[in-house]
């Protein structure tokens, strides 16, 4: 009996180290009707920081691509208007969020992790797809 408890607590510590191993995505916010409506005036950016393959097969309509791996992501974020919000999505909200932390050490004062584009596609933000020259045939 008492090497079954122990195996039973062994068991629970280890599925508790996996999990706390993973990193869950920062400070996920779901986006309201009036950033779409900044956005779509150009008051605010939509950055989806996947890598253009990911964003060539799908992205928020309104969206600009700037690849969070890309050796010069600091230096294409720093160019964006800090004065304007910045909306983030990746494709779970773990790179987002990662990228928020990136424009907080450049000085960007309105900044949010909008979470992964599957589940912004799922609560209904519009989407568009690349035509590439294989879709087009």
């Amino acid at each position: 009996m008492r090497k079954l408890s122990f195996l039973i607590i062994l068991f629970l510590v280890t599925i508790a180290a996996v999990q706390a191993q993973q990193p869950a995505p920062k400070n996920i916010v779901k986006p309201d009707p009036q950033a779409l409506a900044q956005i779509k005036a150009g008051k605010a950016y939509l950055v989806d920081v996947r890598t253009p393959e990911e964003f060539d097969g799908g992205h928020l309509q309104y969206s600009h691509n700037i690849n969070f791996n890309s050796p010069d992501f600091k230096a294409q974020i720093a160019k964006l208007d800090k004065s304007k919000p910045v909306y983030l999505y990746c494709r779970s909200g773990n790179r987002s969020g990662k990228a928020a932390d990136t424009l907080k050490t450049l000085g960007f004062h309105s900044y949010y992790n909008i979470g992964g584009f599957e589940q912004l596609k799922a609560d209904g933000f519009p989407t568009e797809q690349l035509q590439t020259s294989a879709s087009r045939k």
